[in-house]
């Protein structure tokens, strides 16, 4: 287990929690079995990380989003092309999030399964309220209070805010900045900390899940994975495929062409931080100029998460469904808004996006207990919804590069061999 990466030792553990609880299924009712093992260590175990995860989640997404917004002040010297590249990447996430809760509510993932037992609170999901009320509250009137009853929209109102103020302030917000980025890499090590628990917890959980509801959720985890799998491919289809042909008349084609290699890496490592080199260089290769491509391809890794954005509308309404949760026209807004800006303060360690998901979920009101049945296999699908997350950022570099006149089309149909050297 020790020379194990992280994400195989989730994996791990949910597998052995899945057989776990399918044998504790079987297992005739009684005190051992309820009271000992279901109700005590195992519930102690999987609440605890829980609560662990829920510790940190205030306090990351807003020093997360802050630094994120502080450190866009590019945007005001380069004007045009910031506004512009900020409002494809944004409009993109929502056709993303939009297309993936579409789609889960045609597939249904979360149907049939009964998870009432295993709810350790009752969500509480706001009901006929207006529309313009929705978006005032996004408004906080007091910022602690927002804090201590940890409303999600609010404290990203403020985060972004306070970034904006700190960027426009410059020098003189220098020692708010540091402190705020010095708290924020606090909270990202507490993270990490907490996330070398996550074998345990996801064991625990899903344990406990299978134990209560035995085969009748494999085959709503299948459907979740196959939500998301369509989505992405929709996404990068027609999403990136149309724009990219009807702003550029591009071969998208020969695009995809074009980023094997980066695609390869990304498969290999699913980061896109890590994969932001290779794709600077390989969009530069491909005829965009170097200032277009050193301002958008690092503003789309930082704030550009359509895969993720995809992966929460599915998660949220599997969750849904999975504890019997009707969720209203408000929440779907409420969806859609916060994962488009949760995106934005994304961070690229183990554990981040599972945080922005616990974010998501909190702001409706949903259970966070059942991030625990697709903590395990969020692996399988990462890699992917990484994939998706690079070619939006390339393909917003295209566009842009295009409509500025910084791009050389007869490198784009070069020898695509000739791409990496």
């Amino acid at each position: 287990m020790k020379k194990m990466g992280l994400t195989t030792k989730i994996f791990v553990g949910m597998t052995l929690g899945i057989i776990f609880g399918l044998i504790m299924f079987k297992v005739p009712a009684g005190y051992v079995k309820d009271k000992v093992i279901l109700d005590g260590i195992l519930a102690f175990a999987g609440s605890g990380f829980i609560r662990l995860l829920m510790m940190v989640l205030v306090p990351v997404v807003f020093t997360s989003l802050t630094c994120g917004t502080a450190s866009l002040d590019d945007i005001t010297t380069l004007g045009r092309i910031g506004i512009k590249t900020l409002a494809y990447y944004m409009t993109t996430t929502v056709f993303a999030i939009c297309i993936a809760l579409v789609l889960a509510l045609f597939i249904n993932p979360g149907v049939g399964v009964h998870a009432g037992d295993i709810q350790l609170a009752t969500p509480k999901i706001s009901e006929n309220v207006p529309l313009v009320d929705v978006f005032l509250n996004i408004i906080p009137r007091n910022f602690f209070d927002a804090l201590t009853t940890a409303n999600m929209l609010q404290i990203i109102f403020f985060a972004v805010f306070t970034g904006l103020a700190i960027s426009v302030a410059k020098a003189k917000a220098e020692w708010p900045r540091k402190l705020i980025e010095q708290w924020n890499e606090v909270f990202l090590t507490m993270t990490t900390m907490i996330m070398a628990f996550a074998p345990y917890g996801v064991f625990a959980l899903t344990s406990r899940t299978f134990a209560m509801l035995g085969y009748s959720a494999m085959l709503p985890l299948a459907k979740y994975m196959i939500a998301i799998g369509i989505a992405l491919l929709i996404q990068a289809i027609f999403v990136y495929g149309g724009m990219l042909k009807v702003l550029t008349k591009l071969s998208y084609t020969k695009f995809i062409k074009n980023m094997i290699p980066v695609i390869t890496v990304i498969f290999s490592t699913a980061s896109s931080a890590a994969t932001l080199p290779i794709n600077l260089e390989t969009v530069q290769k491909m005829g965009v100029s170097k200032r277009v491509a050193s301002f958008t391809i690092p503003l789309g890794a930082t704030i550009n998460m359509d895969g993720t954005a995809i992966m929460q509308g599915v998660a949220s309404v599997f969750i849904a469904q999975m504890f019997n949760v009707e969720l209203s026209a408000v929440s779907y807004v409420t969806i859609i808004i916060t994962a488009t800006l949760a995106s934005i303060g994304t961070a690229g360690i183990p554990g981040s996006g599972l945080i922005m998901l616990t974010m998501v979920l909190t702001a409706v009101g949903l259970p966070v207990e059942g991030i625990a049945m697709i903590m395990g296999v969020d692996r399988l699908v990462d890699m992917c919804r990484s994939t998706i997350n690079i070619l939006g950022d390339a393909v917003c570099t295209l566009i842009i590069a295009k409509q500025e006149n910084e791009f050389d089309e007869a490198a784009f149909y070069a020898d695509n061999g000739k791409m990496l050297k």
